[in-house]
């Protein structure tokens, strides 16, 4: 009887500890030192929240940059990879209609190579990050979309492309969806196409 009321009283402990005054404290630190983070990093705009600048979203308008495929078509609650092999039949053809749509609508020549992030699905299934070469082989596409300046929208690449953290983690990227919501501001502007006699 005395070890199962110590080890009630141990799990009173716990429970209290563990299951109340850690949550608590780490939510109350993570709130007051870094609120937008532990809030999901969420972007608002005009007053409503769009997304987050986490999570990808799916751009299907040839007036926007487009995201990395999704092996769960951009859903949070079954997200993943496909799990399937490099010698699985079906990613094969997958990659290949991937690489054939994305050659077409960007007019990318036969002869010039597709970063694989553009016809491989990320293993979330929702990574809001594409290469800068992917972003860059979508500007022809996006700049007459929206009648901009090639030249402008490559500087607003340049721009939005984020280095590797402090410098040796990771690579060069470019989220989709902050680059995305920089075209549709007024910002956008400053890289309108110049009329032909200028």
């Amino acid at each position: 009887m005395k070890i199962i009321l110590q080890a009630f009283k141990l799990l009173l402990v716990l429970t209290v500890l563990t299951g109340m005054i850690y949550p608590f404290a780490v939510t109350a630190i993570a709130q007051i030192f870094f609120p937008d983070q532990a809030n999901g990093s969420l972007i608002k705009k005009n007053g409503q929240w769009i997304g987050s600048e986490l999570l990808a979203q799916k751009f299907q308008e040839e007036k926007y940059f487009w995201s990395r495929p999704s092996a769960a078509d951009f859903s949070t609650v079954p997200s993943g990879a496909s799990n399937q092999g490099p010698t699985h039949a079906g990613l094969k053809e997958l990659v290949r209609k991937r690489e054939e749509i994305f050659r077409k609508t960007n007019g990318v020549s036969p002869d010039k190579n597709i970063p694989s992030d553009r016809v491989f699905a990320s293993a979330s299934g929702v990574d809001p990050h594409i290469s800068p070469e992917a972003a860059r082989l979508q500007v022809k596409r996006v700049a007459e979309a929206r009648h901009l300046d090639e030249r402008g929208l490559y500087r607003r690449v340049e721009e939005h492309t984020e280095l590797p953290q402090f410098g040796i983690f990771g690579e060069p990227r470019v989220n989709v969806l902050r680059l995305n919501i920089a075209l549709d501001s007024s910002a956008a502007e400053e890289i309108r196409r110049e009329p032909a006699d200028a």
